[in-house]
């Protein structure tokens, strides 16, 4: 919103007031000020002149030679290629040591031969942008309309209010009632307690009744709840005034023409969009608003056709669309030059239709803007008698009396009640009921007190004060944000932390990431394909009613297609070692129509593929396996204190590399997968050899032990014995190790496997394994004979349990 400080001067008397003043006031407020911007951008010593002769340069057949009077002794002769200028005009003349925007100096100067004392300014010159500028002088030079009050030699600058600063409001969505003149004089009425002065309305009207051109019919009250025309003849079209342009163009709005000019002027003025309608261009003396038919076709203001839909509300001749409501007039209905009579359009139309329908046409307009946020029903009347009264006495138009309307608003009185105990508490501050009372006057918000509380009406205008926080805020920026006082927090306080569950989420995040795996977040949707092939058959797919495409269409059933996809992009892109996980959440049902929420289950997925390490120097090279993973998931585990109830059992999955994979176990129960992907679905997704993992973490979450526990640095030392054992081959290494750390008592500390044997001089069905294993005592030296009698104990279990046999 661009608001002219010498425009707004005509609302409230703020001339002791700086722009600059205003800008810090306002922004500490609540309603910020992005710029100030300076409507002269250099220009000095612009004066009006008159031209009181042209003749054609002699030498030139695009040039000519002007007289032109700039109020000094002797008229001034300046050379002019303008196609515009003529004689009998006041222009704007820089004159000889003016300077223009750029840091352009006029001096005198000879053109094909003969003498220039100054240079006739275009707009442009002037400093004003070219799409502000109107039609008629886009190409020449300004020419100040007839009857504009001006002698030559008077100064351009005032007379075009280009000394003028324009504030640039940046205004939050709810406030919408600061997108007008008149809001924004409010708005500085409450902060500096000065009266606003409305604008004059009153209308002299014929008596010709508007009823006997014109009638209204609206299909639907909820989406119109107000339509008012009004009818106004004998209008003679033709350029505003200077200083209704100015005041256009310094808010942003190229001048057009006086009736149309007015329009856009009151919706910058009241925050009210009007339409004029060329009446006789309408056809039918009638005005029907109602929804456009599919299909129906229709020219906007800007020429371009429109095809509607049913979504959108039209304003019709009773046959066809003449306007897309509160979006943009149409072209066969707009006023011309030689429009004569005139109907006034003031309306409210249901901000969403609006909405949607500037947004299926990709037209934002002003009126739109304003539209959609609602606008103030109380006064549309009032902006109506406002414009008509311009019209009259900018256009010399004749207001029929009366008006035709529809009115189906609902008339209701808004009150908030104001505890005055409760807003000091909430804001720290002690003020009195009189001093609230005084800042509620000031904003002109009428309040009584009853009881011990202020109840407070709100009128149309302010649309964002619904709860009694809102009257809260308004207290607090209108008695001055830097006028509470600071205090401490009192009574009990709460250290902020994050939840056991935030903790061990960081955790998972922490050790991954230290394993060199990258996180990754992808679509919570996925495709039915994909949904249903990665889970149990119990699981039903969960659609989406309006989903974006179909590979987009239910909500997934697991993390890894989602990993897979990811995977193969990069691979597509040069990228082929590749270490990613993915912490989020799948969605789960058994029913086929959902009639309970699905259950939301939180997962954590990793994928790993290509060279893990490459130690060029060293000449140490390791590639992605199974066990790389495993032990990366076994670090998890570790660092969640949940290595003793974890654990691993080999199995057979669809998808999955058989002899590969195995199911993850706590306390016996499963909560996830590991293994190598299947050769089949690698190369479905186009993969090289691949292995992935998906845990679900709810187990965890009550499982995980935080608690770190350190241990002294030992003062004794240990004693190794390796031992090399002949088992089946079917016999897991975990459950070898399990034997041995269950007979090894306190003294054994650790046990590591560094060999496993199948092949030649073995028996068939039989393997090698070899442990390490480490002794010691806490408190003293161990002695060999203690050491052996340990690892007799547990070559025995191992002999006893699994029948292994020490390898010769």
């Amino acid at each position: 919103m661009l608001v002219s400080y010498e425009w707004l001067q005509h609302y409230i008397e703020i001339d002791d007031i700086t722009p600059e003043e205003i800008a810090e006031k306002m922004t500490r407020s609540g309603i910020e000020i992005d710029f100030i911007h300076n409507r002269n951008n250099g220009a000095t010593n612009i004066v009006v002149g008159y031209v009181k002769a042209i003749e054609q340069h002699p030498d030139a057949d695009k040039l000519n030679v002007c007289q032109v009077d700039i109020g000094e002794e002797e008229p001034v002769q300046i050379v002019c290629g303008a196609p515009n200028v003529d004689a009998g005009q006041y222009v704007a003349v820089a004159k000889v040591g003016a300077r223009l925007p750029g840091n352009v100096k006029i001096k005198k100067a000879k053109l094909r031969g003969q003498l220039s004392q100054g240079m006739i300014c275009s707009l442009q010159e002037l400093g004003i942008e070219g799409k502000l500028v109107p039609k008629r002088y886009a190409e020449g030079i300004y020419v100040f309309p007839e009857g504009a009050e001006v002698d030559p030699g008077d100064d351009v600058l005032a007379i075009m209010a280009l000394n003028d600063r324009v504030l640039e409001l940046d205004l939050t969505a709810n406030r919408s009632d600061c997108m007008h003149m008149i809001g924004v004089a409010y708005e500085l009425a409450a902060l500096y307690d000065r009266p606003v002065k409305l604008p004059k309305a009153k209308v002299r009207e014929i008596k010709e009744a508007a009823e006997d051109y014109i009638s209204v019919q609206v299909d639907h009250a909820e989406e119109t709840p107000f339509y008012q025309a009004l009818v106004i003849k004998n209008v003679q079209v033709g350029p505003s005034p200077a200083w209704l342009q100015n005041r256009l163009m310094a808010a942003g709005i190229r001048p057009i023409s006086n009736v149309v000019d007015v329009t856009n002027y009151v919706l910058l003025e009241y925050g009210q969009p009007l339409h004029a309608f060329d009446y006789h261009a309408l056809g039918t003396g009638k005005i029907h608003v109602r929804r456009a038919y599919s299909d129906e076709s229709f020219t906007t203001l800007d020429g371009i056709e429109r095809t509607l839909s049913q979504e959108q509300l039209v304003i019709t001749n009773g046959k066809e669309p003449v306007a897309l409501a509160g979006v943009m007039g149409g072209l066969d209905s707009e006023v011309t030059d030689s429009t004569t009579t005139i109907v006034l359009e003031a309306a409210s139309f249901a901000p969403g239709l609006v909405r949607k329908s500037s947004k299926r046409n990709n037209l934002r307009s002003d009126s739109s803007a304003r539209f959609e946020k609602g606008v103030n029903e109380s006064r549309i009347g009032e902006a109506a008698r406002r414009a008509a009264y311009l019209i009259q006495d900018l256009a010399g138009g004749q207001v029929l009396s009366g008006d035709v309307t529809v009115d189906h608003r609902v008339k209701k009185e808004t009150t908030i009640s104001l505890n005055l105990d409760q807003m000091n508490h909430r804001l720290g501050t002690t003020l009195s009921i009189s001093e609230v009372a005084s800042i509620m006057g000031r904003l002109q918000l009428p309040c009584e007190k009853v009881d011990h509380d202020l109840v407070v009406t709100i009128p149309e205008r302010r649309k964002d004060l619904v709860i009694k926080q809102d009257l809260y805020e308004e207290v607090a920026r209108i008695h001055g944000y830097d006028n509470i006082p600071s205090t401490l927090p009192i009574g009990t306080t709460t250290q902020g932390k994050r939840s056991p569950k935030q903790l061990i989420r960081t955790q998972i995040r922490s050790v991954l990431s230290a394993s060199g795996l990258a996180d990754v977040i992808s679509y919570s949707l996925t495709s039915p394909a994909k949904a249903a092939r990665f889970v149990d058959d119990v699981y039903q797919p969960i659609r989406i009613d309006k989903p974006m495409s179909e590979e987009r269409s239910v909500m997934r059933t697991s993390l890894l297609p989602h990993l897979y996809d990811i995977a193969a992009h990069n691979r597509n892109h040069r990228n082929q070692d590749l270490f990613i996980y993915e912490l989020g959440s799948v969605f789960l049902t058994t029913e086929e129509t959902l009639t309970t929420l699905p259950r939301e289950e939180e997962r954590v997925a990793g994928f790993i593929s290509g060279t893990y390490l490459n130690h060029m120097w060293q000449g140490e090279k390791k590639q992605s396996d199974f066990f790389l993973l495993k032990g990366m998931v076994e670090q998890l585990f570790a660092s969640l204190g949940l290595t003793d109830i974890v654990s691993f059992k080999q199995v057979e999955q669809a998808d999955f590399h058989p002899g590969r994979t195995a199911t993850v176990l706590l306390k016996g129960e499963p909560i996830g997968i590991i293994g190598q992907v299947h050769p089949a679905l690698q190369d479905e997704w186009n993969l090289d050899e691949s292995y992935v993992f998906e845990l679900t973490i709810e187990s965890i979450f009550t499982q995980a032990n935080q608690m770190v526990l350190y241990q002294g640095v030992p003062k004794f030392p240990s004693i190794g014995r390796d031992i090399a054992l002949v088992v089946d081959q079917h016999i897991p290494v975990a459950d070898l190790t399990t034997v041995i750390q269950a007979a090894g008592g306190s003294l054994l500390k650790q046990v590591s496997l560094f060999d496993l044997y199948e092949g030649d001089h073995l028996e068939d069905g039989k393997k090698s394994v070899a442990f390490s294993l480490t002794y010691r005592h806490n408190e003293r030296t161990l002695t060999d004979e203690e050491v052996q009698e340990q690892h007799e104990q547990v070559l025995q279990a191992l002999t006893d349990t699994y029948q292994a046999t020490l390898r010769s």
